[in-house]
């Protein structure tokens, strides 16, 4: 299992077009992914899920990867974070 937290940095935050793309990401692996944003979590491979974080410009996620394929997951996921989620 690989674990890494990322700071949220687009301007909305993880609202529903933000989690479609993470979760256009994720789905490409077969490994489990799992986000977290205080005491809640989701999969992160739900776009509704995801959302109902809330999780705003600027709020830390933990991210849990594991599976198979994890390494790569981290690799595509950490990117998308550091693109703004392709929003800026």
């Amino acid at each position: 299992m690989v674990e890494f937290t990322k700071q949220v940095g687009n301007k909305i935050g993880l609202h529903l077009r933000a989690a479609g793309e993470f979760v256009k990401i994720a789905a490409q692996f077969t490994s489990e992914v799992r986000v977290y944003h205080g005491d809640r979590y989701a999969n992160g491979k739900s776009i509704l899920g995801l959302a109902s974080l809330a999780a705003a410009r600027g709020a830390n996620v933990r991210i849990e990867i594991e599976g198979p394929d994890e390494a790569a997951a981290r690799k595509a996921l950490e990117a998308l974070f550091d693109a703004k989620f392709y929003e800026e």
